[in-house]
């Protein structure tokens, strides 16, 4: 896979690097440029991102953060196997369990949400900070909703991190799965109070909060044509009139010639010029 020049490998965080330095300095520093690769490409471009993680894993596949990136690009493409099993290789090497909610969640994308619920009860979730616990919260209650148990989804995401005033990296994806999970249930007018706490939260433009306030208010958006994209419009309209009236003038034309043809007296058969 084709490395910018730009990229040095020095992005990586330090702890990435220290993981790094137990490899020799060339394969460190290839490592590292396809690891920085995978987190530019992550959000948009999965498929490229995936593509860089296979590389850096066959290069140093006992290196955590190596298994960890690999994991959460195959998560990224919907591969939840592949994913599932970099990160018990990455939590099986640091021993943390960090990667506990998203493990779990893997379990959702492979079908079984009944594993993730059960992971929910497990007693990795009390080691988590407040954000793993707040992600593993998130999990179940998409797990309940996989098994039909949308009321139970509501009550599963009830916690005092919802019912906090302050703003977290996670408040506005909580309160945004709250209010989706009340408007599962019929709950409606209290759901449009939770999009618009999540809207008010969402300062990163994670959610698509507004646009579900939006359809809820009954609003509706239009396509609007950026100014090259209305000029191409309007080119390609006048290239049409243009072609149509050359067919115009092409039809015009075989009229002319096939009346000028039943006007031109024709030969007779020279059997009856001869009167045989």
């Amino acid at each position: 896979m084709p490395i910018p020049e730009d990229v040095t490998g020095d992005e990586i965080d330090k702890s990435v690097r220290q993981e790094l330095m137990s490899l020799p300095k060339t394969l460190a520093d290839d490592v590292a440029k396809n690891l920085v690769m995978v987190a530019k490409l992550l959000d948009d471009e999965p498929e490229r991102a995936y593509e860089y993680s296979r590389v850096a894993l066959r290069l140093a596949s006992r290196v955590a953060a190596v298994r960890e990136a690999a994991g959460f690009a195959s998560y990224a493409v919907a591969k939840y196997s592949e994913a599932l099993a970099e990160f018990r290789a990455a939590r099986r090497m640091t021993g943390t369990v960090d990667l506990w909610p998203v493990m779990a969640d893997c379990e959702r994308g492979m079908g079984r949400p009944e594993r993730a619920l059960a992971m929910a009860g497990e007693p990795e979730v009390q080691k988590l900070d407040r954000a793993g616990q707040v992600e593993m919260r998130l999990v179940a209650a998409g797990a309940r909703r996989d098994m039909g148990q949308a009321d139970a989804a509501v009550v599963t995401l009830q916690s005092p991190e919802l019912a906090s005033q302050s703003v977290q990296p996670w408040t506005a994806r909580l309160r945004y799965a709250y209010a989706d999970a009340l408007l599962a249930v019929g709950r409606e007018s209290e759901a449009r109070e939770w999009f618009a706490k999540a809207l008010e939260a969402d300062q990163g433009g994670t959610t698509d909060a507004s646009d579900r306030l939006a359809e809820l208010d009954g609003v509706e958006f239009v396509d609007a044509l950026a100014p090259e994209e209305l000029e191409e419009s309007e080119e390609s309209e006048e290239f049409e009139e243009a072609e149509e009236a050359e067919e115009s003038e092409q039809v015009g034309d075989e009229i002319d010639d096939e009346s000028a043809d039943e006007d031109e007296p024709k030969d007779q058969p020279k059997g009856e010029a001869n009167g045989s």
